[in-house]
């Protein structure tokens, strides 16, 4: 049953992981809310403790650049944790590979992996490589469809650049899209030189963000900033 943890599994000591890989889903807080409302939701249902919740907003690639990810790692390997949970297997890559990469890892460190979707991941099996080649066809089959979306999108864009407007996505922070082209917002340039103002004295991307929140100069969609929004401002900031 779809939801239900294979095997004897009550009362494990879990971690929790979140992940968006846009920088428009973190600033329209798309995915972290609805992630960890189910996870908690699945962790009560399944009478395990949650022990921690560790997030990725805005990242993706492998498992070196996300600093969410690796302290769930760690948690599983070195401070008690029992195993990891995802909403789905997608949460942990939109490689196959680098999913792979995970779930050795957990299995490695002696945990177990849970899915809110489907239960437990079943840990490979040399008597059993079918289920193996299931789990991977499945992350094979999912990789392809999101790389046919992003081809189709890819090509919508080059097609309303070559028709002469803009098509790079949301207009970065600072800027608006008008009659094709990318003309500066006042109001959010004021946001801009702020925040290279407060991080050339010194304040950390936490900081800034929570002082940007205070002064009610939000994001270009709303919500409050977060340290990694903070950061893409200040990398676009220096490459400019």
């Amino acid at each position: 049953m779809p939801g239900q943890s294979a095997g004897s599994a009550a009362g494990l000591r879990l971690v929790g992981y979140l992940r968006v890989s846009s920088p428009t889903q973190v600033e329209e807080g798309q995915g972290l809310a609805i992630q960890e409302k189910a996870i908690r939701s699945w962790v009560k249902q399944q009478r395990h403790l949650l022990a921690a919740l560790h997030r990725d907003e805005g990242v993706s690639g492998t498992i070196e650049v996300r600093e969410g990810l690796t302290e769930a790692l760690a948690a599983i390997r070195f401070n008690g944790a029992q195993g990891l949970v995802v909403t789905s297997l997608d949460r942990l890559a939109r490689s196959l590979t680098v999913q792979e990469a995970v779930l050795a890892q957990v299995w490695s460190a002696g945990g177990r992996v849970f899915t809110v979707d489907e239960g437990e991941v079943p840990q490979d099996d040399p008597d059993d490589p079918a289920r193996t080649f299931v789990r991977q066809v499945m992350g094979a089959v999912a990789q392809l469809e999101r790389g046919l979306i992003a081809r189709r999108l890819r090509r919508g864009r080059l097609h309303k650049a070559e028709a002469g407007g803009y098509a790079y996505g949301a207009p970065p922070l600072g800027f608006r899209a008008e009659a094709g082209a990318l003309v500066p917002d006042p109001d959010e340039q004021q946001a801009v030189r702020l925040i290279v103002q407060l991080r050339a004295e010194g304040a950390s991307l936490r900081n800034i963000a929570l002082h940007l929140t205070a002064e009610g100069l939000g994001p270009k969609r709303g919500g409050a900033w977060h340290p990694m929004m903070v950061k893409r401002v200040l990398d676009r900031t220096e490459v400019g």
